[in-house]
């Protein structure tokens, strides 16, 4: 059994994982992932910590993390099936959005939670644009229906790649480091 757990079914987020600790387990969360919350950051801490609850840390560091895309009042999870996410990318299309990060970290003496805010600005996407990406990439299984790492849609971003692809790195890092897991890299 390893010290850290990773409770994702994102391959994103195990890539991302392995750039701060070299060995790590992973288990899917069966949470319920809808929230009470408004406001944008405390809706990913709400359902970080929720996912990441399911799991009893029995001398493990449990992490767990959820990401959402944010504009102008409306939310981006994942989309239901590919209408949905052409309604998303047509909505992105041209303009700046938030991506919003919530990280859970539970162990048995107790919980840190936080989260990370990046700036996204989307290509102008016609919709021969948007059916090319779907079709090569399939990101419907992404919050707004796009991966940053793609290289496709996003023009610009502002903030940490790694908080946009879905776990903040540089932050989980430090805390990493403070609870004394020594394979932080």
């Amino acid at each position: 059994m390893n010290r850290v757990l990773l409770c994702s079914a994102s391959p994103r987020r195990r890539e991302l994982l392995a750039k701060l600790v070299s060995s790590f387990d992973v288990t899917a969360s069966g949470a319920d992932e809808h929230s009470r919350y408004l406001r944008p950051h405390l809706r990913v801490i709400e359902l970080a910590k929720r996912k990441g609850e399911t799991i009893s840390p029995a001398g493990r560091i449990v992490i767990s993390s959820d990401t959402l895309v944010y504009r102008r009042g409306v939310y981006y999870g994942k989309p239901t099936d590919r209408a949905d996410a052409v309604r998303m990318l047509r909505e992105l299309s041209g303009h700046w959005h938030s991506v919003y990060t919530g990280v859970y970290v539970g162990t048995d003496e107790g919980e840190i939670l936080f989260y990370d805010r990046a700036e996204v600005l989307f290509r102008a996407l016609s919709d021969r644009d948007i059916e090319r990406y779907l079709d090569e990439y399939r990101p419907l299984d992404k919050a707004g229906a796009y991966g940053v790492q793609d290289g496709v849609v996003v023009s610009r971003y502002k903030g940490s790649f790694d908080t946009i692809m879905g776990l903040p790195t540089e932050k989980l890092g430090v805390i990493l480091e403070k609870m004394g897991v020594k394979d932080v890299y």
